[in-house]
């Protein structure tokens, strides 16, 4: 019987809804802090990470109402990793685990800042959930077990006394997620959505299997059993 193995963002929820979570909590402290209207600065911040992307956001904005400083731009990194995030299961993750938590162990591998991603978790209702029989945030275990590291895939085979060819990994990012576990014998399927969804990589850094929805993932799991 295999082991199923999710990745968490932008596999279980859309990864954007927890960045604009976090933007809605700096506009806020920054409006209370500054008195910078809340809609105004969380509008800059959106249109800065559409333009270019994540890296300087805060610095960008802070710039913009001349109050920049790099205490106060770090402080804003603090508020946005230490809030609680709005965020949702999209529906087909909720389906995956209530089809497949009955019948199959489940687990989270999931990298990332731990106190951001526990929050994580906690906010999608996954640190407790019934199916779920462990969520490992690599980084806890240090910087450098955060994949491709296979560490805590190995884990989870000695927790479950299983090898490789029966643990399931359920990811979407091919820069990282696969590469590392493929060699060792583990089982993969990406799903193609997310900040990652048209990026190709070279075949070893691809899964055996690609889904457009974790609604497949119950007929590729039959596959795969053989």
């Amino acid at each position: 019987m295999p082991v199923i193995v999710f990745d968490l963002d932008d596999t279980l929820y859309d990864e954007m809804t927890f960045v604009r979570s976090g933007f809605k909590a700096v506009s806020a402290f920054l409006e209370e802090q500054l008195g910078i209207p809340a809609k105004q600065s969380y509008r800059g911040m959106i249109e800065r990470l559409e333009r270019d992307g994540r890296g300087k956001v805060f610095d960008a904005v802070l710039r913009e109402h001349g109050c920049h400083s790099k205490r106060l731009a770090l402080r804003c990194v603090s508020v946005y990793r230490v809030h609680h995030p709005d965020i949702r299961l999209l529906p087909d993750a909720e389906y995956a685990l209530e089809r497949l938590g009955g019948v199959y162990p489940l687990y989270i591998v999931t990298d990332g800042n731990k106190h951001v991603q526990w929050n994580k978790l906690k906010a999608l209702g996954l640190a407790d959930h019934p199916h779920i029989r462990r969520c490992f945030v690599t980084r806890r275990f240090g910087i450098r077990r955060e994949k491709p590291s296979p560490y805590c895939f190995g884990l989870i085979c000695r927790a479950e006394r299983v090898e490789p060819r029966d643990v399931v990994y359920v990811g979407d990012n091919p820069n990282k997620d696969f590469v590392g576990i493929k060699p060792l014998g583990f089982r993969t399927v990406r799903i193609r959505r997310g900040a990652y969804a048209g990026v190709r990589k070279s075949p070893e850094y691809e899964a055996e299997h690609e889904i457009e929805d974790l609604t497949e993932l119950v007929d590729v799991i039959r596959r795969i059993r053989g």
